[in-house]
């Protein structure tokens, strides 16, 4: 029983030794395991790796045969152009020694010719004389007898007539009609002549009209009907505005788009074109030089643009020129006189025509001028959104478009063109719409004055730095100014 209990004990100890010995292997297996995973992550991370090496190779090799093409192009563009300006010197050469000798031939054919008529004329010269002296005692006895006998007929008729009573009676009722009916036809050409004028010629006041004139359509017929086969647009088509200013905008559009009832003022020249209406321009600058003038011409304007069948938008720029305030000394009587006409013909509401007046300084117009006025719109200056979108929406027009089309001399090199435009209205704060459009062709200017018509980042932040500078100094310049009245130059445009 001693040795049995030694046998069991020495299984159980077996079977605890080949227990260990599996629990071993399976640790082993598991560390081989995680060998492998390793060692499969290591390769999978070398195998990306190399991907990512190769595919930057790939893209670099693309970007130097890009530049490598860029070169050869830019190349062959300037071997094709030196070929042309090197046919075009030599065809200019050859035409001016072509002229040249043409002028040698010409000038040696008329040296000849004198020459021989010269001759000729020194070896005839007797008998020219003599031809002449005949010719001219030929022609004094021609005209000696004509005179002799108109004399003799018109005496003879005179006698007939004056002994005649009959005649002499009807010769001068005859007269006596001719000279009513000239006198009547000139009057009636003129009354017809300034009918036919406000009716359909051009005020000399208005610059610019949609109306079809005969005048026009004579003179531009592809233009007329270019207009008249034109589609309507969106009134603030390529116009920036407030989101709030330019819903109200709209709403004043769509009012004098269909609203029968007499027509309210408009907004700006860019609503006046697309109304549906027609529409006019004038300027108030071109009123004070016309002096006496200026009544008959504003009493024309109001004529013609009642007689549209459509009703008249009458745009007036710049209205404060020949609007402001009676009372001041500083206006003189003819522009006086041309304010009250346009008072005496604006008095009453009309359906026929709307009028819309733009100036920097509205606290110049006259009391009256206020009272008529319907309704204002301050265009203030822009705000970081509407700075944004018109910076985005002159470099497209001046920069991106002419280089995209590739009909000009401009690149733009690579860069992110909607940060850059973000950072540039952040800059621009306080500058007007007109000064942002002017940074747009100032970058088209410098692209086109480098060596090879590429525009850089660079060259857009030093436009954009003398641009900002160029604004500090007018605002400085308006801050030292202090005339009467207060501030003038940059008022907010209503």
């Amino acid at each position: 029983m001693h040795e049995q209990t030694l046998q069991i004990e020495q299984q159980g100890k077996m079977k605890e030794y080949e227990a260990a010995l599996e629990q071993l292997k399976g640790e082993q297996i598991r560390i081989q395991g995680e060998e492998r995973r390793k060692t499969l992550g290591e390769e999978t991370k070398q195998h990306q790796a190399r991907a990512q090496y190769q595919d930057k190779l790939a893209r670099q090799r693309y970007e130097d045969q890009l530049r490598q093409q860029q070169l050869l192009n830019d190349e062959n563009l300037r071997k094709q152009e030196e070929s042309v300006q090197k046919q075009e010197a030599m065809r200019k050469a050859t035409i001016q020694h072509e002229m040249e000798l043409r002028h040698k031939n010409e000038m040696l054919r008329i040296e000849a010719e004198s020459k021989a008529k010269a001759k000729v004329e020194r070896e005839n010269a007797d008998i020219i004389r003599e031809q002449i002296r005949l010719k001219a005692a030929e022609h004094r006895q021609t005209v000696l007898e004509s005179i002799r006998t108109a004399g003799t007929v018109f005496g003879e008729g005179f006698r007939a007539f004056v002994s005649d009573w009959d005649k002499v009676t009807a010769t001068v009722a005859g007269l006596t009609l001719l000279a009513v009916g000239v006198y009547s036809a000139r009057n009636a050409t003129a009354v017809a002549g300034r009918y036919i004028e406000a009716r359909l010629g051009k005020p000399s006041l208005v610059r610019e009209t949609s109306r079809i004139t005969v005048g026009e359509a004579i003179k531009h017929p592809i233009k007329m009907g270019r207009r008249l086969a034109s589609k309507p647009q969106d009134a603030l088509e390529g116009v920036v505005l407030n989101p709030m200013l330019e819903e109200r905008c709209r709403h004043r559009h769509s009012d004098a788009e269909h609203s029968a009832e007499p027509l309210a003022t408009l907004f700006a020249k860019k609503l006046a074109m697309h109304s549906g209406m027609d529409y006019a321009i004038m300027t108030g600058g071109d009123v004070a030089p016309m002096g006496r003038d200026g009544v008959t011409a504003m009493h024309k304007v109001f004529d013609w643009a009642s007689s549209s069948r459509r009703g008249l938008l009458l745009f007036v720029d710049e209205a404060d020129a020949f609007l402001r305030k009676r009372a001041t000394e500083k206006i003189s009587e003819d522009l006086r006189a041309t304010l009250n006409a346009f008072l005496y013909r604006t008095g009453e509401q009309s359906n026929k025509f709307m009028l819309v007046l733009a100036s920097n300084q509205p606290e110049q117009f006259d009391w009256a001028i206020n009272d008529r006025v319907d309704e204002i719109v301050n265009f203030a200056l822009p705000g970081l959104e509407e700075r944004e979108r018109l910076v985005r929406l002159y470099f497209d027009k001046y920069v991106l478009k002419p280089a995209s089309e590739g009909k000009q001399r401009l690149k733009v090199a690579q860069f992110d063109y909607g940060l850059k435009c973000s950072q540039i209205a952040e800059l621009t704060e306080g500058m007007s719409g007109r000064e942002i459009s002017k940074l747009g062709v100032a970058w088209q200017a410098a692209a086109y004055a480098s060596e090879e018509g590429v525009l850089t980042e660079a060259m857009i932040d030093a436009r954009v730095s003398d641009s900002i500078r160029q604004h500090q100094q007018k605002m400085q310049w308006l801050k030292n100014e202090k005339p009467e009245g207060g501030m003038k130059g940059l008022n907010p445009r209503q």
